[in-house]
């Protein structure tokens, strides 16, 4: 980029994860991605390629990372760990919660869902928004004048 004030932060979701039993993971560690989920980071890295990219941002997931490495590994870049951007906490892990199945059709398991715009069954929506608020704010000040992938 010439313009030296322009500064562009991309925001990239790891690609499709391997979960063959359909477990809610959040922050449960051995979740990879599939197949299909490297194939899709080799695609947004392939995408990025011709970008001024200096920074490479994953969450310390190992989901995240196998993410990035295709990225940062196409710009000469390490990748860098930031633990804000960390799926939000969820008291329902390693469960499974689809409709008919799983633990949202036991009756013990309602009163964490009265209210879904603060919910009770986990991190409240506005501090992962102010997690992830702040992220940005770290990756956009890194990258200045640049680009970078969180």
């Amino acid at each position: 980029m010439s313009d030296s004030t322009r500064t562009v932060v991309h925001l990239l979701r790891h690609g499709e994860v391997y979960n063959p039993e359909g477990v809610l993971y959040g922050r449960l560690p051995g979740y990879v991605l599939s197949d299909l989920g490297h194939e899709m980071a080799q695609r947004a890295a392939d995408a990025l390629r011709d970008h001024d990219l200096t920074h490479v941002i994953a969450s310390p997931m190992e989901r995240a990372q196998q993410t990035a490495a295709p990225i940062a590994a196409s710009h000469g870049l390490a990748i860098g760990t930031e633990p804000l951007i960390i799926e939000a906490d969820n008291i329902f892990e390693g469960q499974r919660v689809s409709v008919g199945d799983g633990v949202l059709k036991q009756p013990r398991t309602w009163r964490h869902l009265w209210n879904p715009f603060r919910p009770s069954w986990g991190e409240p929506y506005d501090e992962v928004a102010a997690r992830m608020g702040a992220a940005v704010d770290i990756a956009r000040e890194r990258a200045r004048g640049h680009e970078a992938v969180l």
